[in-house]
């Protein structure tokens, strides 16, 4: 079994020590142009060159939870492609929005600008039925994040492509039922795979569908938010604020906009991170599933994007 790591700005020698020690007998090497033909393939944000050159890999996995910069580029012939189920990042998600959302709903942030001013004041304590929250894409970290935040006793919405049953969460399906899904939510959280049909889903239309004074919280990817319908949007009182992990470009450039909206928390896509020693207990796994001729979980549809 030969094994090629082709992971943009990733230090390649502790991934290449894991999975040695995962997949003993395994020929495992870093790929550079004219590198031999590999087996199976560890990647991150790959170039052309390398699917060209790699013509016969039976499987690609991805490091990371979304496929689509993978999907763009023209695969090798049969080749499967795997994304990570979990590996840590479903709990770190998880943490993330709760923190987004009560942050947003118990008004931490309006108490914090209270103190550093030297004042001290209390606010009137808000309903969770009031602040009913829509998670879209009930995949292994959107069911994750819906049962988490139903922990705090908010009505949670759910929204998918096929229908999903998540215990506490009123569940929406396709696009017949997804205006429905957005007049009954406050808070937006997008958690969907960005594919062709998901692009700029977050838009003027969908925001003035939401409840008044609604929240948004985009963990996904940044070409699923249109920024200039965001920012009107909070200019007009429809939307409160957002919290954004993910942007159209990274690093988010100096003179955008949303540096200088008060009313949006930013991150450095930090949401959920690639834990290394997770991934490489899981992808070791399932190449040797594959080499058993097992089904794998995790194999992405490249014709559906996720």
């Amino acid at each position: 079994m030969k094994i090629t790591f082709c992971c943009t700005d990733t230090k390649a020698e502790p991934w290449l020590q894991g999975l040695a020690a995962a997949l003993p007998g395994a020929e495992i090497s870093v790929w550079h142009p004219g590198a031999p033909q590999a087996d199976c393939a560890v990647v991150w944000a790959p170039p052309q060159q390398f699917m060209d050159e790699q013509s016969g890999l039976k499987a690609l996995f991805n490091i990371g939870a979304g496929v689509d910069a993978l999907l763009k580029l023209r695969l090798p012939p049969g080749a499967l492609v795997v994304r990570l189920d979990d590996a840590g990042m479903a709990v770190q998600m998880a943490e993330y929005v709760c923190h987004a959302v009560i942050r947003h709903f118990r008004e931490f942030d309006a108490y914090e600008a209270d103190m550093t001013a030297g004042r001290w004041g209390y606010r009137k304590p808000r309903l969770r039925s009031d602040f009913p929250i829509g998670v879209m894409g009930l995949g292994v970290l959107g069911e994750r994040v819906a049962k988490a935040l139903a922990q705090f006793d908010f009505p949670i919405n759910g929204w998918s492509r096929s229908a999903k049953v998540i215990e506490g969460v009123r569940a929406f399906t396709g696009a017949e039922q997804f205006n429905d899904f957005l007049a009954a939510s406050r808070v937006l959280v997008n958690l969907l795979p960005l594919t062709p049909e998901t692009v700029d889903v977050i838009n003027k239309n969908t925001l003035a569908r939401l409840l008044p004074g609604a929240y948004v919280i985009n963990v996904a990817r940044g070409a699923h938010l249109v920024d200039a319908d965001l920012l009107a949007a909070i200019e007009s009182g429809q939307v409160a604020g957002a919290t954004l992990d993910v942007f159209r470009t990274e690093p988010l450039p100096a003179g955008h906009a949303f540096w200088n909206q008060p009313r949006i928390t930013l991150t450095p896509h930090t949401s959920a991170r690639t834990l290394r020693d997770e991934s490489i207990s899981q992808i070791a796994r399932k190449i040797a599933s594959l080499q058993r001729g097992e089904v794998v979980a995790g194999i992405v549809n490249p014709a559906r994007g996720y």
